[in-house]
C-alpha cells in the first residue's frame, strides 16, 4: 500500500489540472493523459530531494544546538557553585575570624573544646556548609581544633597542609580564597592570623563535594538529552523509511516515464489528446521537441496548433469538422508544421477517436517526423529523373529488358536506329514482339568476351545503311538485361585506312631495316674512336700526373744549386774575402742575388702548387693566433711598404684564434700581402681584418691598388693567369700567388673570394671553417 501512494497522489495532481468536462468524456486516458504532466512532475521530483536532505541536516542542527546550550548551561552551574563555594569558605573564615579576634586568651591545650564549640557556632550559623569545615592553629603552627569532618587534622603541622611559599601563608586573609591539595584532595581555603600571634584560623571546603553535586546536574542533563535525542532518531528512522518507499514507487513511476519518453524521443514521434469539445490539444515532450518548443505543462490552443500547418497542406477545421460530423472516424494526414527555427518539418498524423458514442468528440494519436522519409522520396524522383535524362542524351543506343524478356526503359536512339514504330514501344511489350517490327541488319557476328563467358556478350551488325553498331549486353542483378549500341562506323573506316596504312608501313621498314645496319656500322666505328680517346685521354692525364709528380720531386735538385747561387751572391755582396776589383762587380753581384731571390721565389710556388695538384700538401691543424702570425708576416714586407710609402693597418681582436697549419697560414698572409705590397701605389693603403663566427673565422685584405678589370676577375686564382697590364708587367710574378692561396684556403675546407674595382682597389677575403672534416676519410 505504502508503494503505490505515491502514484495516487500523482494521479490526483494530474487530474486536478484537467477541465472536468475531459475527465468525464475520457476517464479511459489517464495513463496516456500522465505523459503530459511531466514537466510539473519533475519540478516537485526536483525539489523533494532536497527537501529530504534539508530535514536531517535540521534535526542535527537542533540537536547541536540543545548540546550546545546545555552544555553552556552546565559550564556556567558549575562557575556558580565554585564562587559560591568560595564566597561561603570567605563568609565562614570572617565569622571565625571575627570571634576570635574578640577573644584574645591564647589558644591553650585545656581550652579545645571550647574553641571547637565556637567553631561550630560559627559554622552552624551559615546557610550551607557544603561539607566544609574549620580548623584552628596555634602559635606553634600546630592544628589545635576542629570541626566535625577535620579532626583528622588535628596535631598536624600547617606546613602538611600549605607550603611555606603559598600565598595563604604569606599573606594570610589578604589572599582570599585558594585552591590546595593535601592528602590527594583538592580544597578551597581561606586563612586569616590571630592577634598577637596567637595562631591562625583555616577554613576549607572540599571541591569533591561540589563537583558530586555538579555531577548529578550533569546527569540529568545528559540523561534528558540522550532521551530526546533518541525520540528525534527514531522519527528520523521512520522518515527516512517511509521517504525511501515513495523515492522507490517514484523511480518505477519515472523509469517507465523515461523509457515511454526517451522512445518517442528516438522514434522522433510525439503523442498528442485533443478535446475537439474544449478545442485543445495535449501534446507530450517530444512533440515540442520535434517542432524545436520550449517543452510546458500545459495545452497549446487549436488555433495556436493550426498557425503551425503549413496553409498549402490543409485546414485543421475541416478535419476537425469531418471527425465531429461522423464522416470519418480515423485521421491519416500528412502535412509540414513549421519549426522554431523557420523551417518546416514533414509530419505523419494518425488518430482515433476515442468514445464514438460519447458526446464530447476526443481523438488521441501520435504524429511521426517523416522529414528524411519524404526527402528521401524526393531524392529517389529526382534521381530517377536525372537517370532518364541521362540516358535520353546519351549518344548510344539504350534498351533495358526485366527478367521475362519484357521491354524496361529504352531511348530515342534505340528507336531510330532500329526503325521501330512509336505504337510498338510500350512498358511491358515482349522482346520477340520488338525484335521482329526492327530492321533486320545487312551482317551480324559475335566477338569473345574474356572472362564475361554467361554474363556479357557483344555484336558487331551492319545495318542497311552502311553503318556499323557494337552491341554489348549485360544480364542485371535481378535476371534482366540491359543493352548499349555504340556507333563504331568511324571506327570501322579508320580501320580500312589502317590496314591500307600497315602496307605502307611494311615497305617503309624494309627501308629503315637497311638503314639501321648501316647506322650499327657507323655506330661500331664510333665506338672505336671513343676508345681511341679514352686511351689518349687517360695517356694525358698519366703525363700530367707525372708532370705534377716530376715538379713535386725536383724540390731537391732545383733548390740547392739557387741556393748556393744565392749563398755566394751574398758572399759577394758582403766583401768577406775582400773588396771587389770594381763597382761593376758589385752590381753584378746584387744582380745574381736579386735573380736568384726571384728565381727561388718562382720555383718555391711552382713546387708547392704542383705538390697541392699532385695531393701531397699535408695541413697538420693546431691553434693559431693570428695577431702574433700577421706581425711575424708584415715584418717580411715592412722594408718594400716603407719604401713605397705603404701604409698598413689590422684590425684584428686580440687572441683571436682558429684551428689551422701555422705554416700555411703564413703562407696565405705573406701571398695576399705581397700582392698587395706589390700592385698598391705609392701613398696607398692596405687594411686587414678578421671576425670571427660561430662556424668560421674570415680574413680580409682590402688595398688601395690599381685594380682588376671586371672581365678578368673571373681568371684570378687560376695557375700562371696574371692580369696584364704596363703594371704589373714591370713588378713580374710566377702568377701562382692567388692560385697557391685559394688552393691553401680549399684545403683548410674553405674558400677564397675576390671583389676588385679598376682604379679603386682589391678586396680579397679567405673563409676558413672553425671544425672541418677529414678530407680524406671523406674521399675514402
Amino acid at each position: 500500500m505504502a508503494d503505490a501512494q505515491p502514484v495516487t497522489a500523482a494521479e490526483r495532481s494530474i487530474h486536478a489540472r484537467k477541465p472536468a468536462a475531459k475527465r468525464a468524456a475520457g476517464r479511459e486516458l489517464s495513463g496516456h493523459a500522465k505523459l503530459f504532466a511531466q514537466p510539473a512532475y519533475d519540478g516537485l521530483a526536483g525539489a523533494e530531494p532536497f527537501l529530504k536532505r534539508l530535514i536531517p541536516i535540521l534535526i542535527v542542527a537542533f540537536l547541536v544546538v540543545v548540546a550546545t546550550a546545555r552544555f553552556v548551561n552546565m559550564s556556567e552551574d558549575r562557575d556558580r557553585l565554585l564562587t559560591a563555594a568560595e564566597h561561603m569558605t570567605a563568609l565562614s573564615l570572617a565569622a571565625a575570624s571575627a570571634t576570635f579576634s574578640a577573644d584574645t586568651t591564647p589558644v591553650k591545650q585545656a581550652q579545645r573544646w571550647e574553641t571547637e564549640a565556637r567553631l561550630n557556632r560559627v559554622l552552624g550559623a551559615m546557610p550551607d556548609t557544603g561539607g566544609r569545615y574549620m580548623v584552628v592553629v596555634d602559635a606553634q603552627d600546630r592544628v589545635f581544633a576542629s570541626t566535625s569532618g577535620g579532626q583528622h587534622l588535628v596535631g598536624r603541622t600547617i606546613s602538611s597542609l600549605l607550603r611555606e611559599s603559598s600565598p595563604l601563608w604569606l599573606f594570610g586573609a589578604r589572599a582570599g580564597v585558594q585552591e590546595i591539595g593535601f592528602d590527594g584532595a583538592d580544597y578551597l581555603a581561606a586563612m586569616a592570623r590571630l592577634p598577637d600571634g596567637a595562631g591562625a584560623v583555616l577554613a576549607l571546603t572540599p571541591v569533591s563535594d561540589m563537583n558530586e553535586a555538579w555531577r548529578q546536574s550533569v546527569s540529568v542533563n545528559v540523561t534528558l538529552f540522550i532521551a530526546t535525542s533518541s525520540i528525534l532518531l527514531v522519527i528520523l528512522y521512520a522518515y527516512f523509511s517511509q521517504a525511501g518507499r515513495a523515492q522507490e514507487a517514484d523511480g518505477i513511476y519515472l523509469e517507465s516515464h523515461r523509457r515511454v519518453d526517451m522512445a518517442l524521443s528516438r522514434g522522433r514521434c510525439g503523442l498528442w489528446d485533443w478535446d475537439m469539445a474544449r478545442g485543445r490539444l495535449y501534446w507530450s515532450r517530444s512533440m515540442y521537441e520535434i517542432l524545436g518548443l520550449e517543452p510546458r505543462d500545459s495545452v497549446i490552443s487549436f488555433g495556436e496548433a493550426s498557425r503551425l500547418i503549413h496553409p498549402d497542406d490543409g485546414d485543421l477545421y475541416e478535419i476537425a469538422q469531418k471527425v465531429a460530423s461522423g464522416d470519418i472516424k480515423q485521421v491519416d494526414h500528412l502535412f509540414r508544421m513549421r519549426h522554431a527555427a523557420g523551417h518546416y518539418v514533414w509530419m505523419r498524423a494518425r488518430a482515433q477517436v476515442v468514445d464514438p458514442t460519447s458526446a464530447q468528440t476526443h481523438l488521441i494519436g501520435i504524429a511521426m517526423d517523416v522529414t528524411e522519409q519524404y526527402r528521401l522520396q524526393q531524392r529517389t524522383a529526382e534521381a530517377d529523373q536525372r537517370l532518364f535524362d541521362a540516358i535520353e542524351s546519351t549518344s548510344e543506343a539504350f534498351v533495358l529488358w526485366d527478367r521475362d524478356d519484357r521491354l524496361v526503359l529504352w531511348n530515342k536512339h534505340y528507336q531510330e536506329i532500329h526503325g521501330l514504330p512509336a505504337d510498338i514501344l510500350a512498358p511491358g511489350t515482349p522482346r520477340a514482339t520488338v525484335e521482329a517490327a526492327a530492321t533486320r541488319p545487312v551482317v551480324a557476328r559475335r566477338l569473345a568476351v574474356p572472362c564475361a563467358r554467361g554474363v556479357a556478350q557483344t555484336y558487331e551488325v551492319q545495318l542497311a545503311d552502311g553503318r556499323w553498331l557494337q552491341i554489348n549486353e549485360r544480364q542485371t542483378r535481378d535476371g534482366g538485361q540491359v543493352s548499349v549500341g555504340t556507333d563504331i562506323t568511324p571506327l570501322k573506316r579508320n580501320q580500312e585506312r589502317l590496314r591500307d596504312s600497315e602496307k605502307r608501313l611494311m615497305a617503309t621498314i624494309g627501308d629503315l631495316t637497311t638503314s639501321q645496319s648501316e647506322l650499327k656500322r657507323k655506330a661500331e666505328e664510333l665506338s672505336e674512336l671513343n676508345q681511341d680517346y679514352q686511351v689518349e685521354k687517360e695517356r694525358a692525364e698519366a703525363g700530367s700526373r707525372a708532370k705534377s709528380e716530376f715538379l713535386a720531386n725536383m724540390s731537391h735538385e732545383l733548390r740547392t744549386p739557387l741556393n748556393a747561387i744565392i749563398g755566394f751572391s751574398e758572399v759577394l755582396q758582403a766583401r768577406m774575402f775582400g773588396p771587389l776589383g770594381s763597382d761593376k762587380y758589385s752590381e753584378y753581384a746584387d744582380d745574381i742575388h736579386n735573380s736568384g731571390i726571384h728565381l727561388l721565389t718562382v720555383i718555391n710556388d711552382i713546387l708547392d702548387m704542383a705538390k697541392i695538384e699532385a695531393g701531397q700538401m699535408q695541413i697538420e691543424r693546431e691553434n693559431v693566433d693570428l695577431v702574433p702570425l700577421l706581425e711575424e708576416t708584415m715584418r717580411l714586407l715592412a722594408i718594400q711598404a716603407e719604401k713605397k710609402g705603404i701604409e698598413v693597418q689590422q684590425r684584428i681582436p686580440a687572441h683571436l684564434s682558429l684551428p689551422a697549419d701555422r705554416r700555411a697560414m703564413k703562407q696565405i698572409l705573406l701571398n695576399l700581402l705581397s700582392n698587395a705590397v706589390k700592385f698598391t701605389e705609392p701613398g696607398g693603403r692596405i687594411l686587414v681584418r678578421a671576425r670571427k663566427t660561430s662556424r668560421a673565422v674570415t680574413l680580409t685584405i682590402e688595398d688601395t691598388g690599381i685594380g682588376i678589370p671586371k672581365a678578368l676577375l673571373c681568371r684570378i686564382g687560376q695557375p700562371f693567369e696574371q692580369v696584364q697590364n704596363q703594371f704589373s708587367k714591370s713588378t713580374g710574378g710566377s702568377g701562382l700567388g692567388l692560385a697557391i692561396s685559394r688552393s691553401l684556403a680549399e684545403l683548410h675546407g674553405g674558400a677564397m673570394k675576390v671583389r676588385s674595382a679598376e682604379g679603386v682597389g682589391t678586396i680579397v677575403s679567405i673563409r676558413v671553417p672553425i671544425t672541418f672534416p677529414d678530407l680524406r676519410a671523406a674521399a675514402e
